[in-house]
């Protein structure tokens, strides 16, 4: 293993940048190791911000991601800074504070929440993406009745079944036809629908939002047919964009993420991992893909680590099958691989009726994923076939089994 490095920068302490310092020293790196997050908070953990924190079953000092003390990383850890550039030629770092220079680089800066076009600051319009934006949106609804949601994503989806566990009136509007459609495609985000629906949730489909109206604070969503809906609170849930605007000039590809090639290598010494990364996944069959995942940016830290102690002709590809799940309400949802609307798919156990299912899909003869409700441990045996390079007609013989 290549560890001729001295001084190594990681820019974003997410879950992949901890995990990216963790394996670092666990992997023998002796040298100065700096972590930077702009955010003030010790890296904690986002997937309980849209459930049991922002219903208040649970507290912010309960997501910390690390257990043992920082102190056994030695750790230069600069919270509250912000990257401002990066410079690959002379090897630094610009800070809203200092420079740091480096002879390896982590980026993994993540992404930031998106906005509507022409969003206003209003008050009581939020978004729901870290520790601080839960805690001020949670804030809101100890005083809210009705509660407006834009978007049917995994982030809106789960925050609207957390509003119903409260009790409050809520409407989702979803611009697209159907909920959750870009990670379940439409026959199973027509199922997520009908489950919300179940639950009391005014779910509206096909329909997109013009503007705001409120004077202090918010009080109506105008939607794009001209009619409002009140709202005593509204979070809009329109998905995240990667943070790469402070590598603007750097000289690294950017495009939807920083574009790296199959062993996670942006540039000379610079790597990158978790929601900003973008790669030609193996599993995807090459393809550049971006995930936002919690257990890809766990898999892509350590081998970020790796790959900055390894020679360019020793380094592995980082090949990942996607593993995601939601909870709403009483079901536990799962996604393997990368689903598609397009996609061929076949319901190879349970019922959509009963929100209680597996689902296979496949493009091209390829196993491209798996979806359950609320069967974890038969979405495993699918996950274990894909990683084991299994096709759509294998995956529908297993089910047969």
């Amino acid at each position: 293993m290549f560890t001729a490095r001295h001084r190594i920068v990681v820019v974003g302490a997410s879950l992949a940048g901890l995990r990216t310092a963790e394996e670092l020293r666990r992997l023998g790196f002796a040298g100065r190791l700096t972590l930077v997050g702009a955010e003030p908070h010790l890296p904690y953990d986002r997937p309980p911000l849209s459930k049991d924190f922002l219903a208040g079953a649970t507290e912010a000092a309960a997501l910390g991601l690390r257990r043992q003390p920082y102190d056994e990383l030695d750790l230069d850890l600069r919270l509250g800074v912000r990257a401002t550039g990066l410079d690959p030629e002379a090897k630094v770092v610009a800070t809203d504070a200092d420079e740091l220079p480096y002879d390896g680089l982590a980026i993994t800066t993540g992404a930031a929440a998106r906005r509507l076009p022409n969003q206003p600051e209003l008050p009581g319009i939020h978004v729901l993406r870290t520790l601080d934006d839960a805690t001020a949106l949670r804030s809101d609804l100890e005083r809210a009745s009705r509660v407006v949601v834009v978007g049917a994503g995994f982030i809106g989806a789960e925050a609207a079944a957390t509003c119903r566990a409260r009790g409050l009136a809520v409407t989702v509007l979803e611009a697209l036809p159907s909920a959750m459609v870009r990670g379940l495609g439409p026959l199973l985000g027509d199922a997520l629908g009908s489950l919300h629906r179940a639950h009391g949730v005014d779910l509206r489909t096909s329909v997109g939002v013009a503007g705001f109206e409120g004077t202090d604070r918010v009080e109506r969503v105008v939607l794009d047919d001209g009619t409002t809906l009140a709202a005593d609170v509204v979070l809009v849930g329109v998905g995240a964009v990667p943070v790469t605007d402070w590598l603007e000039g750097s000289g690294l590809t950017i495009d939807n993420g920083v574009v790296c090639d199959v062993t996670l290598r942006a540039a000379p010494d610079v790597v990158a991992a978790g929601d900003v990364a973008r790669w030609p996944n193996p599993a995807a069959g090459g393809e550049l893909v971006r995930l936002e995942h919690w257990t890809n940016a766990t898999e892509q830290g350590v081998a970020a680590a790796a790959r900055l102690l390894t020679s360019d002709t020793e380094a592995e590809p980082f090949s990942s099958v996607p593993f995601v799940w939601s909870d709403q309400y009483d079901v536990k949802i799962q996604v393997i691989g990368h689903v598609r609307g397009d996609d061929d798919v076949e319901i190879v156990d349970g019922s959509l009726d009963d929100h209680r299912f597996v689902a296979v899909f496949g493009r091209d003869g390829r196993l491209t994923g798996a979806v359950a409700f609320s069967r974890p441990r038969l979405l495993m045996q699918y996950r274990r076939l894909m990683v084991d390079g299994g096709t759509f007609a294998d995956a529908l013989e297993f089910a047969k089994q």
